[in-house]
C-alpha cells in the first residue's frame, strides 16, 4: 500500500447551511441526472386538510425557535483527489478531536469492477462505492479521521479524469461538546423549551425488561443526520420502503440523498455510555411532502438492510385528552430514548390538548413529554395502541406534534 496523503481544512472551517439546489440535470457518461427542483415553500393548503379541518385553512406565522435545528458540525472546503493517474491510493481526512468525518465526492468516477473505500483508520467502519457519483456525501466515520481508498485493477498510470475528487469534508463535534449544546439550550428559560421540568428522558434499553412492546416500537425509530451538520429522527410508516420525517427537515429528494438514516443505534445497557454500531443508509426520494403538516414522507436506499426493525402504523382513532402516550427520539442526536415519564402530568405523559395550533390551526396535539433538538420528526405513540397518534414537530412546553390522522388522510394511499 503507497504511503497515504492527508487532506485537512485549508482555512478556518465554517458552518454550513441546508442548500436547496435548483432545478437542472447533470450528465455523466452520456447518462442525464436530472436534479429536483425544490418544492414550493408556501405551497396551497390542500382540499383534503381543508376538508378535514371543516373551513378554508391558512397558515400561521411560527417562531423558529420552535423548531429546533442546530449544526453540530462544521463543513470545511477540501481540494483533494485519487486518480488513476497518481501515484498514492490513499487518502487520509482528518480534523482533530472531530467526533465524526463525513467526506464529499464532488466526482466520483470509475472503471468496471474498481471501487472506492472510505473507513475508519482500524477497519471496522467501512463503506464501499462501486458507482459513478456526483455531488453526493459518502457515509460518516465516527471518530476524527477517514481513510479514502482506491481500488483498481490496474496497477499504476491513466486517466487524471477518473477517480475520486473530494471537495469538501464535515467534522463532526464530539459526543460532549453536543451534550454541552443540549445543555445550554435546557438551561435556557425562554418558553420555546422543549424540556418541561427536569429531563425525564430514559435510554430505550432501561425499558427493555419493564416495557418490552415500548422497546419494540421504538426499533423502527431512526436518527438522521442531514447535509453532514444538521439533527432530525424519522421512523418507518408501514410494511414498505416508508419512512416520515418533518418538512422542517428536508423537502425533496436530493436533500433525502444527502441524509443518512441510522438504525439500532441504542445503548448497550442502561447506564452505560457505549452505543450499539447502527446500520447506516441513505434516503433515497421524495415521495410527498407539507408545509402545512410539517411532513416529507420518503424512500431509503438499501431497504432490505433496515427492514428487520419493523415498522409502525398511523392510528385510525382520534387522540383524546388524557390518552397515555410515549416518544421514541434521538435527541441531540443520541441514542435512542423514549420519553414516556413527565411529573408535570403526575407521571406518565399524557395528550394534553387533543386539538392544537401548529402550522395550521387546530392541526396539532399537545403535551409535556420531553422532548430536544434532534427529536424533529419522533412518532408520538399511544400507549394503549402503539400506534403513532402524531408527528412530533415543535417545542414549547406543551410541546406538539401534527395529528397522524390528518397525514392519513393526504398521504394514506402512498404508505
Amino acid at each position: 500500500m503507497r504511503k497515504p496523503r492527508t487532506g485537512q481544512s485549508g482555512g478556518e472551517r465554517k458552518r454550513r447551511k441546508l442548500i436547496l439546489a435548483a432545478a437542472g440535470s447533470i450528465a455523466l457518461g452520456g447518462a442525464a441526472f436530472v436534479v429536483p427542483s425544490a418544492f414550493a415553500e408556501d405551497e396551497p393548503v390542500t382540499a383534503v386538510l381543508d376538508d378535514a379541518l371543516g373551513g378554508t385553512v391558512e397558515l400561521l406565522p411560527v417562531d423558529d425557535e420552535l423548531l429546533g435545528l442546530v449544526d453540530v458540525g462544521e463543513v470545511a472546503e477540501l481540494s483533494e483527489s485519487l486518480t488513476y493517474a497518481d501515484d498514492a491510493d490513499v487518502l487520509k481526512v482528518t480534523g482533530p478531536d472531530a467526533g465524526y468525518v463525513k467526506v464529499h465526492f464532488e466526482r466520483l468516477l470509475l472503471n468496471t469492477g474498481d471501487f472506492v473505500t472510505v473507513s475508519s483508520p482500524d477497519g471496522a467502519e467501512s463503506y464501499r462505492y462501486e458507482e459513478s457519483l456526483i455531488d453526493r456525501w459518502a457515509t460518516s466515520i465516527t471518530g476524527d479521521t477517514a481513510i479514502v481508498e482506491l481500488h483498481r485493477e490496474s496497477g499504476s498510470g491513466g486517466s487524471s479524469a477518473l477517480g475520486a475528487l473530494i471537495d469538501k469534508a464535515a467534522y463532526g463535534l464530539t459526543a460532549e461538546e453536543v451534550d454541552g449544546l443540549a445543555q445550554e439550550r435546557a438551561d435556557d428559560a425562554r418558553p420555546e423549551e422543549s424540556i418541561c421540568q427536569g429531563d425525564e428522558k430514559r435510554a430505550s434499553v432501561c425499558y427493555r425488561t419493564s416495557y418490552p412492546n415500548v422497546v419494540a416500537h421504538a426499533e423502527p425509530v431512526a436518527r438522521l443526520l442531514i447535509d453532514g451538520t444538521v439533527l432530525c429522527t424519522a421512523f418507518r410508516v408501514g410494511e414498505s420502503n416508508r419512512l416520515l420525517t418533518n418538512h422542517h427537515c428536508f423537502t425533496e429528494t436530493q436533500e433525502a440523498q444527502a441524509t443518512e438514516v441510522w438504525f439500532g443505534y441504542d445503548c448497550v445497557a442502561c447506564g452505560a455510555d457505549i452505543a450499539n454500531p447502527p446500520v447506516k443508509v441513505h434516503g433515497s426520494e421524495v415521495l410527498a411532502t407539507s408545509k402545512s403538516l410539517d411532513y416529507t414522507l420518503f424512500t431509503v436506499d438499501d431497504f432490505e438492510r433496515i427492514e428487520r426493525f419493523g415498522y409502525l402504523e398511523l392510528a385510525d382513532q382520534a387522540a383524546r385528552s388524557g390518552d397515555a402516550i410515549y416518544i421514541p427520539q434521538h435527541p441531540a442526536g443520541r441514542p435512542s430514548e423514549i420519553a414516556m415519564e413527565s411529573s408535570v402530568d403526575g407521571g406518565n405523559c399524557v395528550v394534553k390538548h387533543d386539538t392544537y395550533d401548529g402550522y395550521v390551526a387546530d392541526s396539532d396535539i399537545s403535551y409535556y413529554c420531553d422532548t430536544e433538538f434532534g427529536s424533529s420528526g419522533s412518532p408520538v405513540i399511544s400507549r394503549d395502541s402503539h400506534e403513532v397518534i402524531a408527528l412530533h414537530h415543535f417545542g414549547g412546553c406543551p410541546n406538539s406534534g401534527v395529528n397522524a390522522q390528518l397525514i392519513q388522510k393526504e398521504i394514506g394511499h402512498l404508505i
